[in-house]
């Protein structure tokens, strides 16, 4: 089982209107099974790949809601890092709140706008598998605000920031937990996108072969984005499903070199 830092994202779940058709929509893009965690928890719906936990779905009870992926990471005291978000100026949307034994969640508003979960974990520590096809494998923070949205993670979590593009025609960081192996997610800057483009998570899952998942998407009412493409971290591609969540899916394995001197 995956283990995550402070601040590492934890877990991943989809709000959506119609939840049978969001089952029939990741059940055959991405090989996941379902079950239902009941009336009691608002019929909150686990999403399994071979067993192992991987997301969740849940039905859109209000219109306002969004029907959109969200994020979470971990926070090991949830009221501790409450504080601490608005002590450098994000916004606490609720919580943090109990869910029985499962954990405690929280919901906040970086200073870009950007909206992301808190997980303070009990009987639930997150997912059980990552960066595998039909599994979480990253996510990214698309924001205008970079500067200060650096700033409010570095001292919320502590995260160190690292520029991976040239800064100005790509401005793109990665964040890591202090201590971590790996790095935890992605900063990206909106740069040229339209002023309507929400700033927001992006979450990505990882699939057998990026151009049959594309393929799939369109098969089963969703849009492609963003055509396949290659990167140093796999074939990526944007899609949204078909009750418009949009999400990202990636083929670990089809890595291409860096450009020299990039």
């Amino acid at each position: 089982m995956p283990e995550f830092g402070e601040g590492a994202p934890c877990w991943a779940d989809v709000t959506l209107p119609d939840l049978e058709a969001g089952r029939r929509f990741y059940g055959e893009l991405l090989g996941w099974t379902f079950e239902d965690q009941g009336e009691e928890f608002g019929h909150y719906t686990m999403a399994r790949r071979d067993g192992a936990r991987v997301a969740a779905l849940l039905p859109k009870v209000n219109p306002s809601m969004a029907t959109a992926w969200g994020v979470f990471l971990r926070a090991s005291d949830a009221g501790r890092t409450v504080a601490k978000v608005r002590t450098a100026g994000g916004q606490v949307v609720f919580g943090p709140d109990p869910v029985g034994d499962v954990g405690v969640m929280t919901a906040i508003i970086d200073p870009g706008g950007s909206y992301v979960g808190l997980w303070q974990p009990g009987s639930h520590p997150g997912f059980d598998l990552v960066n595998e096809p039909g599994a979480f494998a990253w996510a990214e923070n698309h924001t205008r605000d970079t500067e200060v949205v650096d700033t409010f993670y570095q001292e919320v979590f502590g995260y160190d920031s690292q520029q991976v593009g040239d800064g100005v025609h790509f401005d793109y960081a990665v964040w890591s937990v202090p201590g971590a192996e790996n790095p935890a997610l992605g900063r990206m800057k909106h740069g040229g996108a339209p002023d309507d483009t929400p700033t927001a998570y992006q979450v990505y899952f990882g699939v057998e072969d990026c151009d049959d998942a594309a393929a799939t998407v369109r098969r089963l009412g969703g849009q492609v984005l963003v055509e396949p493409a290659a990167s140093p971290y796999g074939r990526t591609a944007v899609v949204t499903d078909d009750q418009g969540a949009r999400f990202s899916v990636i083929d670990l394995r089809s890595r291409t070199e860096p450009t020299p001197g990039q």
